[in-house]
This record gives C-alpha cells, sequence and structure tokens, in this order.
C-alpha cells in the first residue's frame, strides 16, 4: 500500500473513532540467537544501553561518555469503503498524509490528530538505522524538526555519532554493518497521547517498544528489545508539525513473554522482508 492510497477512509474531518490507523509504505552451534529463551529481565545486555542514543542526543553523548500518488482505491472500494463496519480492520478517522520528504511522511493536518500522527511517524523516522548514518541523519533532522532546532542538533549529533561510538557498536565510521551482518534499529509505536494543544503548538507522548542490535552468527550484541515514551514539542511551522524539543523515559514495560529467541539468520531474513509502518491517528 503506497502513502497515497485512500482505502477504506470516509474523508470526513473528525468522524474517526480514536482508533489507530497504520499505513504500509511502500551458525553453528555457538549461535547467540539459536534456541535461547529470553531473560525475564534484559537490562543486563549490554545494548540495552544503547537504545537510548539511538535517537536522542542527550542519551547519545551520555553513552559515548560513559563508554504518494493516489491510486484506484478510492473507486475500487466501493460500498464498503462508505460502511467502516463491514471491514474489521477498516481505517477511520481524517485522511492520514499525502506528502513524502525523504521517505518521511510529511502534511498533516493542523489538529490533534495530525500531531498524533506526525509524532509517531518522527518517532520512526528518529529511531531508525539512517540515524547512525550522516547524510541521511542530517535530512531526517532536518525534515523533522524546525530549522532552528536542526541547526543546533546536529553539530553536536555529528559529535554524538562518533567513529569511537559507532564502532562500540559494531559498524564502520560510515554507520554501515559488517559483511554478513545485519544493523537493526526500529521504532515501533504502540500509542499516542496528546498531553497539550493549543492551534499551533501541542505536545504529544508516543509509547514506543524498540529494536536494536547486531543480527550476524557471531555477534555480540544480538537485537534486542526496549520500551520506552518518547514525548515530542511540536510547532506548526512551514505548514506542517515540526518537533522543537523531545525526551525520553523508560517504560512502561510488560513482562516479557517466554518466548524463545529467534537465530540470527531468521532476525536477519525478518528486517529484511519485512518493511515498517506509516502511523495514522
Amino acid at each position: 500500500m503506497s502513502l497515497g492510497d485512500d482505502h477504506g477512509y470516509d474523508g470526513e474531518p473528525g468522524g474517526g473513532s480514536g482508533q489507530t490507523r497504520t499505513r504500509l509504505p511502500g551458525s553453528g552451534d555457538t549461535d547467540i540467537y539459536g534456541g535461547a529463551r529470553r531473560p525475564a529481565r534484559s537490562s543486563s545486555r549490554s545494548l540495552i544501553t544503547v537504545v537510548g542514543v539511538v535517537v536522542l542526543l542527550i542519551a547519545a553523548i551520555a553513552f559515548a561518555n560513559r563508554g504518494g500518488g493516489g491510486g484506484s482505491d478510492d473507486d475500487a472500494s466501493g460500498d464498503a469503503a462508505k460502511d467502516p463496519t463491514s471491514q474489521p480492520t477498516a481505517p477511520t478517522g481524517v485522511r492520514p498524509v499525502k506528502g513524502n520528504a525523504d521517505g518521511i511522511p510529511t502534511g498533516y493536518a493542523q489538529d490533534e490528530q495530525g500531531a498524533q500522527s506526525a509524532a509517531s511517524n518522527y518517532a520512526v523516522a528518529l529511531g531508525s538505522v539512517g540515524m547512525f548514518k550522516p547524510d541521511s541523519r542530517h535530512q531526517i533532522v532536518d525534515t523533522v524538526y524546525t530549522a532552528e532546532a536542526a541547526a543546533r542538533l546536529k553539530g553536536p549529533q555529528d559529535q554524538a555519532y562518533s567513529p569511537n561510538f559507532l564502532e562500540r557498536l559494531g559498524l564502520d565510521a560510515q554507520g554501515d554493518a559488517p559483511a554478513g551482518h545485519t544493523f537493526v534499529s526500529r521504532t515501533i509505536p504502540v500509542g499516542t497521547k496528546v498531553e497539550k494543544f493549543d492551534g499551533g503548538t501541542a505536545r504529544v507522548a508516543v509509547w514506543y517498544t524498540g529494536l536494536i542490535g547486531m543480527s550476524g552468527p557471531d555477534s555480540t550484541d544480538p537485537v534486542t528489545t526496549t520500551w520506552k515514551t518518547w514525548s515530542f514539542d511540536l510547532r506548526w511551522s512551514d505548514n506542517d508539525w515540526k518537533i522543537t524539543a523531545d525526551t525520553q523515559a523508560d517504560g512502561p514495560a510488560p513482562v516479557p513473554g517466554d518466548i524463545a529467541a529467534s537465530s540470527a539468520d531468521e532476525i536477519s531474513k525478518a528486517v529484511a522482508e519485512f518493511g515498517g509502518f506509516t502511523y495514522a491517528r
């Protein structure tokens, strides 16, 4: 499903039910992944302390110091599109974003739903592998932050994502993983909450789970999960929501399930085959 698909939306502003929509864009016996049970608490794993630096400048510094186009779906959906109840997973609410900048959804509505969608999608972008590569990091920051905030952040971020820091994660100076390995960094929003909204500014909290680590046969930092809440201060700027400041806090975290960890090959394959989502409220 492309960003321009309108399948299932009734197009009535404010007609949503408050439900969250997701839209799809677009070796050996010593394998540390294979067969092992995840512990009840994964905080002992070294990479858990790294998760906080994935997307927040202050956490990165602390760690380093310590160590679309439209389609024909509108017509094809027919009467079913007019009656969301006829589809068990039918999306509801206002139409999602129509624009795209360097792969990041843009062009949100100037309302609470738009602010929540922006915060969710910006969390996904800031939690991506692209943040570990200089060029793509600058593009992401320029896209999701206000011009003033982006100018203030990029220099310190370049220092925080230093070659030494990247080496600790198993990456080279350009943020690339070694041959035969896959570096994983994803943010998956679970829900959003509007903490403040006055039309031109908003504060939105995004509860999310994250994936981060190096998938490979000899990796000492396997892909692990974390749970955090990311709060964004947003401002309506240049006809879109932009971040002026952001903070993170741990949790809420559910009790880990008793599920056997997958092998490195399975994780790498899943990352390659399963794409991410565009989130809209």
